[in-house]
C-alpha cells in the first residue's frame, strides 16, 4: 500500500523433511544463510522421515485412517507398515518367504521371537514400555512397533487380537496398518510412502559434523549388518553392543541354553566363544580404526529360557534333559525370581560365574587378534564394559579378570592388542562413587583400572524413579495428560532427578581422571532434548540406535550452532 509491504498475519510454513531439507541446502547455495545457519532450519523429525516408511499426507487425513484407528499404545520405533497379523514368530517367518508382509502381534516379546520381529514389516505388543524387549530391537532395525498397547488383547492360542474397548477382534490373515512414530493401530490398508535418500541428506549432516566443538555420535549395533548400517548413517563407532543379543538365533539359544542349565559343561561354553568370536570380528571390521564397546552379559538368565508352556519333549532334549520334560520344568522353577531385573544379573552373575566373564573376554580379544593378524590395515579397539556394578569391590573383582585374561590373549598371541576397560554406570549407587571407581589403579602395574563410564539411562532411570520400564504405560500417559510428567522419563532424560545423577557422576569421574571418557549409551542418547542435557553437562558422545544417529548428528550441531550464536549476541 502506497510503496509499503505490509504483513497482516505470520505463522510458520509447515512443510515435510524432504521440503525443509531442499529449502535449507538451497539457501546455502544461493548464499542467504550460513550452513550453521541452515542447520536449523530442519527438524530433527524432519530427518526421521527422510529414514523411516511414513503414511502420506492425504492419507493421514482419509476416513479409512482417522475412523479406521482401533487401538493406541507407545510409540515404540517411528515409520509406517501394512501387513497381514500373525501371532508366532513362525507365522511371520514362513509367510515372509512367501512374499507376504506381516505384522506380529504379541502380548510381549522376548529373544527367541527375533526370528519373527526380523521377518515382520512391523511390531504391536500389548505391554512393555518404551525400552522394552520389542521397542529395542525395532529400533535398532528401524522398524515400526507399537508397544504397550493396553487396548488390545493378545491371544496366540486362539490367533485373535481383540480390541477391548469395541470387542472388535482380528484374526489372523487380517490387515492391519501400524504407525509407530503415534502408537496407533489402524484397521486395513493405509497408502505408505517409501523414503527415497538423495544427497542432499549426507550434505546436511556433513555440516553437522564440521560445527566446532561437537558432541561425537556413535551406535548400538550388535552385529556386522547392524555396524555397517550404523556405518553408513555417519556413526563414529560402537557405544554399545549388548552381547546377549548374539545368542538369539534358533540354533544358538538351545547352545545357551544347555550351559545354563548345566554350567559344568565346557563343551557348550567353548561353543558360545566360537560364535561370539566371529560375530566380534565382524564388529572390528566394520568399524575399523573406531572404538568398539562391547558390555559383558547383562541381562537376567530367565529370558534366555523357555517359558513352562513351551517345554516339551524336543526343547527338554535340545537342552540336555533327554525326554524328561518333568526335570526341566523344575530347573526352570528353581531358577525363578521374584525380581529378575534386580536379581542374578550383569556383574554379579560375572562375579558367580567367572568363566563366563573369560569366555567373553578371550572372545574380544581374540577376535581383535584375528583382525590384525589377517590385515594390516586392522586397526581394532575394543573397549570392554562391565554391566550393572553397586560397589568398587564389584567392578574390581571383574576388572582384574578381564585384565588378566586380556594380557594373556596378548601374550600368547604376540600381537599388542589395544583395549580399555570400563563400566556402565545404571546403578544409583555407582554414580554416587564414581570418583571412587575412576580412582581404582592396578597396584601390579600402576595403571588405572577405569578409563571410561557409559551410562546406561534406561536402568538407570528406571532404578532411580522406581519406575518398571516394562509396566509404565499402565499410568504415564495419564501422567502427562495431567502435568504430573511433562514427558516420559524413558524418552526424555529426566534432567531434576536421573540427570543430576549423571552430571554428579561426571564430576566425580573427571575430578580424578580428567581424561575420562565419559558418554549415554541409554535410548535417550536419541533424543533431541535429551542430547542437549548430555552436551551441557559435557559427555563426550552419545550412542543410539543405527536408524536414530543421523537424528541425533543433527541435534548435536544444532546445541553447538545455538551455543555459538548465544555467546555472539552476550558479546
Amino acid at each position: 500500500e502506497k510503496g509499503k509491504l505490509w504483513m497482516l498475519q505470520c505463522r510458520n510454513g509447515k512443510r515435510t523433511g524432504v521440503a525443509a531439507l531442499k529449502i535449507a541446502i538451497d539457501l546455502v547455495s544461493e548464499g542467504i544463510c550460513t550452513k550453521s545457519e541452515a542447520l536449523l532450519k530442519v527438524e530433527p523429525t524432519h530427518v526421521e522421515q527422510l529414514l523411516h516408511p511414513t503414511f502420506s499426507p492425504d492419507a493421514l487425513k482419509s476416513d479409512a485412517y482417522t475412523k479406521g484407528v482401533v487401538a493406541k499404545g507407545l510409540p515404540g520405533s517411528p515409520g509406517a507398515a501394512v501387513g497381514r497379523i500373525v501371532f508366532t514368530p513362525k507365522q511371520a517367518e514362513d509367510m515372509k518367504a512367501n512374499g507376504e508382509s506381516v505384522i506380529l502381534a504379541r502380548e510381549t516379546t522376548s529373544p527367541e521371537d527375533v526370528g519373527g520381529m526380523w521377518a515382520a514389516a512391523g511390531i504391536v505388543t500389548a505391554r512393555g514400555g518404551m525400552t522394552s524387549h520389542a521397542a529395542v530391537v525395532a529400533r535398532g532395525w528401524g522398524k515400526p512397533c507399537v508397544c504397550g498397547c493396553s487396548d488390545i488383547a493378545v491371544s496366540e492360542v486362539n490367533e485373535t487380537l481383540t480390541i477391548k474397548g469395541t470387542n472388535e477382534v482380528f484374526k489372523g490373515g487380517d490387515i492391519i496398518s501400524v504407525n509407530g512414530a503415534t502408537g496407533e493401530v489402524i484397521r486395513g490398508n493405509i497408502e505408505v510412502n517409501t523414503p527415497t535418500l538423495g544427497g542432499g541428506l549426507g550434505i546436511l549432516l556433513s555440516w553437522a559434523d564440521q560445527e566446532e566443538g561437537v558432541m561425537k555420535v556413535l551406535a548400538n549395533a550388535d552385529s556386522g549388518p547392524d555396524a555397517m548400517q550404523a556405518a553408513d548413517n555417519g556413526a563414529m563407532g560402537i557405544g554399545l553392543c549388548r552381547t546377549e543379543h548374539m545368542f538369539f538365533s534358533p540354533e544358538r539359544l538351545s547352545i545357551v541354553r544347555r550351559w545354563i542349565f548345566h554350567t559344568e559343561c565346557l563343551d557348550d561354553l567353548d561353543h558360545i566363544k566360537h560364535f561370539q568370536r566371529s560375530d566380534f570380528k565382524d564388529l572390528f571390521v566394520a568399524m575399523n580404526g573406531k572404538d568398539v564397546t562391547i558390555r559383558l552379559l547383562d541381562p537376567p538368565l530367565h529370558e534366555f529360557l523357555p517359558r513352562p508352556e513351551q517345554v516339551h519333549e524336543r526343547v527338554a532334549e535340545e537342552c540336555g534333559f533327554g525326554t524328561d520334560v518333568k526335570r526341566m520344568l523344575a530347573r526352570i522353577d528353581s531358577m525363578h525370581e521374584e525380581n529378575p531385573m534386580l536379581g542374578l544379573r550383569g556383574c554379579r552373575l560375572g562375579i558367580v560365574k567367572p568363566e563366563f566373564t573369560q569366555m567373553q573376554v578371550e572372545a574380544i580379544m581374540s577376535a581383535a587378534a584375528d583382525f590384525m593378524e589377517e590385515s594390516p590395515e586392522a586397526k581394532p579397539h575394543p573397549r570392554i564394559m562391565i554391566p550393572l556394578i553397586g560397589s568398587i569391590s564389584e567392578y574390581k573383582n571383574q576388572a582384574l579378570i578381564i585384565k588378566s585374561e586380556a594380557e594373556r590373549i596378548r601374550s600368547e598371541r604376540g600381537i599388542d592388542v589395544p583395549y580399555e576397560i570400563g563400566t556402565m554406570i545404571e546403578v544409583p549407587r555407582a554414580a554416587l562413587i564414581s570418583d571412587k571407581i575412576a580412582g581404582l589403579i592396578d597396584e601390579t602395574d600402576g595403571k588405572p583400572l577405569c578409563t571410561f563410564f557409559s551410562y546406561g539411562t534406561n536402568d538407570l532411570t528406571q532404578m532411580t524413579m522406581g519406575i518398571s520400564r516394562d509396566d509404565s504405560n499402565g499410568f504415564i500417559p495419564k501422567y502427562l495428560d495431567l502435568g504430573i510428567l511433562l514427558d516420559d522419563p524413558f524418552q526424555t532424560i529426566d534432567e531434576e532427578g536421573v540427570g543430576k545423577l549423571v552430571q554428579h557422576s561426571a564430576a566425580l569421574g573427571k575430578s580424578v581422571n580428567p581424561t575420562m571418557s565419559l558418554s549415554v549409551c541409554g535410548e535417550h542418547g536419541g533424543d533431541p532434548k535429551s542430547i542437549a542435557f548430555f552436551d551441557k553437562v559435557g559427555l563426550n558422545y552419545v550412542s543410539c540406535s543405527p536408524y536414530r544417529v543421523p537424528v541425533a548428528r543433527l541435534a548435536a550441531a544444532q546445541i553447538r550452532v545455538q551455543t555459538k550464536m548465544a555467546k555472539a549476541k552476550e558479546e
